[in-house]
């Protein structure tokens, strides 16, 4: 079936403020994110894409218009299916400000029993993306043959619970996956199993040099929504 490259969006400015942005209108890209987006074209050259599918939301949109301004003809579909989990009262709140809150705990580690206050839980947020991308494979693999390769680009927490359904983890241990702004994660999924062939690609190592301060997931917790990134 279709290999899927999972692209998570270019780091925007809720990253960089510390705020969970979940469904906010008007949260775009800031200028590293930009740059970031840029650079995706390149990155993926080589590859030959069927089709682009991306969340509806701005910043996801951003990061893909490079691409599809170098390939012309390349179709762009949306779907609400892998737009960002639905944090309900939490969206616009600062990371810090929620880390005091109790839910925090369960998010943390007991995910698949979160459901955020007037929102949704993130078991239906995994439901929907995974059930998005078996849509889409089936699609592709229909339009343009078992070989051919589509680019998504959804938001942090999409991507690790498509990483996590992948590899067969439960979604409880989801929280142990770190994918970076504008990283790429590969799945090749065949008729019996997928196969994990890139996980939060970005080609540098800049995340991994010590920095001054930290961030919120610098605790042993995940950053929720994917935090901003490496400096």
């Amino acid at each position: 079936m279709a290999t899927l490259i999972l692209v998570r969006h270019g780091r925007s400015t809720a990253n960089t403020a510390g705020v969970l942005a979940g469904w906010t209108p008007g949260v775009h890209l800031d200028e590293r994110g930009a740059a970031q987006a840029a650079a995706l074209p390149e990155r993926i050259a080589s590859v030959p894409l069927a089709l682009a599918v991306s969340s509806p939301l701005e910043r996801c949109r951003e990061t893909l218009q490079p691409l599809l301004d170098a390939r012309p003809d390349l179709e762009l579909r949306t779907d609400e299916r892998i737009g960002e989990c639905d944090y309900g009262d939490w969206s616009g709140r600062k990371l810090k400000e929620l880390n005091g809150e109790p839910l925090m705990e369960v998010v943390q580690h007991h995910p698949s029993a979160a459901a955020f206050p007037g929102g949704e839980s993130m078991r239906a947020m995994q439901a929907r993306a995974v059930e998005a991308v078996r849509d889409w494979n089936a699609r592709v693999d229909a339009g343009h043959g078992a070989d051919a390769a589509y680019v998504m680009c959804s938001h942090g927490d999409i991507v690790k619970s498509l990483v996590a359904d992948a590899l067969g983890m439960h979604l409880d241990l989801f929280q142990r996956i770190h994918v970076e702004p504008c990283s790429i994660t590969v799945i090749r999924y065949t008729r019996t199993r997928p196969f994990l062939l890139r996980l939060g690609d970005t080609g540098d190592f800049d995340v991994l040099a010590p920095r001054a301060g930290g961030e919120e997931g610098d605790n042993g917790n995940a950053v929720v929504g994917g935090g901003a990134g490496a400096p």
